[in-house]
């Protein structure tokens, strides 16, 4: 079980979620799992989710098949953590290097 989980809510998001991913996948704290949630993106947001998903066995992926907005997002990858604590990133921002392990 991984001690941290992030989420990420998306909504069309494949200019931004590159960046945000490789800030999450750069932490100096590896201890995390980072569950996305891609709520029904009509870009290219989900095939660049699965890639990512498919290099870093970290990063699980699920994809709403209808829009519900970023609180239903954040409730459905709630509801999928295994990590004891919770970090929520919004899909077009990114991290530096250190930041799970300060807070942490």
């Amino acid at each position: 079980m991984p001690r941290i989980s992030i989420i990420i809510p998306l909504y069309n998001s494949e200019r931004f979620i590159g960046t945000t991913l490789d800030s999450v996948i750069a932490q100096t704290y590896e201890d995390w799992e980072c569950i996305v949630v891609d709520d029904a993106s009509t870009d290219d947001s989900a095939s660049m989710i699965r890639r990512y998903a498919e290099a870093d066995s970290r990063i699980r992926p699920i994809f709403h098949k209808k829009n519900g907005g970023a609180a239903v997002a954040r409730n459905s990858a709630l509801e999928e953590v295994r990590g004891a604590y919770v970090a929520f990133l919004d899909a077009d921002d990114y991290w530096v290097p250190q930041k799970l392990e300060l807070q942490l």
